[in-house]
């Protein structure tokens, strides 16, 4: 499928709401202007740490990424949102895929597509940096899956 066809698609998950919804701006922009990978980066992490920390009830920390895709540019005025889901609970750490995608404006309407994905893992720490024990959760805790 070619991207033009794939943005008259509407992709955009609209069973799920965003974790994070910025719009990119020319300060996050590179001389090209196309949004930092970085900047994206960041608001991923933010997205995945939002329902890691609601799963935790506490504070958690980044320890990796295990992947990391960019699929298409972000540019200047696009709506990004990032959507995250928990993917895999151990005993301390929480494993998160982020789903990015951006709209944009273009006549009188919203196109959407899928930009980057990513897998990042988070532990749960304490007052003092180390890791601990996730609490234990219900079943039926799965609106975060």
């Amino acid at each position: 499928m070619s991207a033009g066809a794939q943005q008259e698609q509407d992709i955009f998950p609209r069973d799920r709401q965003p974790t994070v919804r910025i719009l990119a701006m020319p300060a996050h922009a590179n001389p090209n202007g196309n949004i930092f990978g970085g900047w994206i980066m960041a608001q991923m992490d933010i997205a995945g740490s939002v329902v890691a920390v609601e799963y935790v009830g506490d504070r958690v920390a980044t320890v990796a990424v295990t992947s990391m895709k960019f699929h298409r540019p972000v540019f200047v005025g696009d709506l990004v949102s990032c959507f995250a889901r928990i993917q895999k609970v151990g005993s301390t750490s929480i494993t998160v895929k982020v789903e990015v995608f951006v709209q944009r404006a273009r006549d009188g309407k919203l196109l959407a597509d899928k930009v980057t994905e990513a897998v990042i893992v988070y532990v749960a720490v304490d007052d003092d940096g180390s890791p601990r024990k996730l609490p234990e959760r219900e079943p039926d805790f799965k609106h975060y899956w």
